[in-house]
């Protein structure tokens, strides 16, 4: 696969990675899929995916804990990115940026992960109560001691809490320029796709004139874009798209032009292209700096989605999916 380079460390990753998130949080049936997920994280390695996104908070620690069973076997060929900063509590989500609790909460996160180094920490959301600069100089010192390789910042605002997405990557940029200061950023991690491309118009050109890389998250809009869902089919209720308002009945069959574009642009390729590859290759398309962070926890989709990355959109495909439709229903 191909590989990138991001961050003024030049860190090497292959041009796709592996979100490992749907696992064992956010998605309908994660707990019970373990050892499929296993078998996921290995293809994805086997085939370059080489960048494994995972956090304390999804499971909560669940993740991290099944992400540490594969670094055992083989540390030498991943790249591990975690997160720091959030807690679950019974009702809501809750934000923890305090020093002391960063640098606790690594160390635990290194056990959990079964490795005494962590290639990427990433905050997950900055604690409105505890200056970020204060939250990113212990991430610093975690660099200092030889627990960490680099940092990065996810972007403002979460998911489900979505306001316009240029006021929130005005908020992330803000908050980049505050760290800097502080300790150089090696990435940024963002929702960019098809469906959701307001990244484009500040945050990805801040990272690339930076030289700090973009981890486009979920580039394949919660699994849409990859045309495999149908409008109406519903949701376990353990499932964030059971109550996400693009993903009612109604606004899934809206959007389906997006994913007959995509299908169209598939077939021209004449090699099985998919409508999941063209959406990542779009992502890919963006620049050498943005990696693309797909979740999965099916070898077989694992697999499509690391072909993505040999894939290359002609100027005529970038020119439709810039004529497809924007995507209808809010983010709220």
């Amino acid at each position: 696969m191909e590989r990138r380079t991001i961050g003024a460390a030049a860190l090497a990753v292959g041009a796709v990675g592996l979100g490992c998130m749907p696992m064992s949080w956010a998605y309908s049936s994660s707990r019970q899929r373990g050892e499929e997920s296993v078998r996921a994280v290995h293809r994805a390695l086997d085939l370059g995916s080489t960048l494994l996104d995972t956090a304390d908070m999804y499971g909560p620690f669940t993740n991290e804990l099944l992400v540490g069973r594969v670094l055992k076997e083989r540390r030498q060929d991943a790249f591990l990115s975690t997160k720091v900063g959030l807690l679950v509590g019974e009702q809501h989500i809750v934000a923890n940026g305090r020093p002391g609790y960063v640098k606790r909460a690594c160390d635990a996160s290194l056990r959990r992960l079964q490795t005494d180094v962590i290639d990427l920490y990433q905050l997950h959301r900055a604690d409105p109560e505890v200056p970020v600069e204060e939250t990113w100089g212990a991430m610093a010192e975690l660099v200092q001691a030889g627990k960490v390789r680099a940092l990065g910042l996810c972007a403002v605002g979460a998911r489900g809490g979505r306001r316009s997405g240029t006021r929130l990557h005005d908020a992330t940029i803000r908050q980049l320029q505050r760290v800097q200061q502080v300790f150089p950023v090696s990435a940024v991690q963002a929702e960019l796709s098809v469906w959701s491309p307001d990244a484009l118009e500040g945050l990805l050109p801040w990272c690339e004139a930076r030289g700090v890389g973009f981890l486009a998250a979920m580039p394949l809009g919660n699994g849409f874009l990859s045309g495999t869902l149908t409008p109406g089919q519903g949701f376990e209720p353990d499932d964030v798209r059971a109550r996400h308002p693009r993903f009612t009945a109604e606004m899934m069959a809206a959007n389906q032009p997006i994913v007959a574009g995509l299908r169209r642009i598939a077939a021209r390729h004449g090699t099985g292209a998919t409508p999941a590859q063209i959406a990542l290759a779009w992502v890919l398309s963006q620049g050498r700096h943005v990696i693309a962070l797909p979740g999965t926890k099916q070898e077989r989709w694992a697999t499509e989605n690391a072909a993505a990355a040999s894939l290359r959109l002609t100027a005529e495909d970038l020119a439709e999916v810039a004529e497809l439709p924007r995507a209808l229903g809010s983010w709220d």
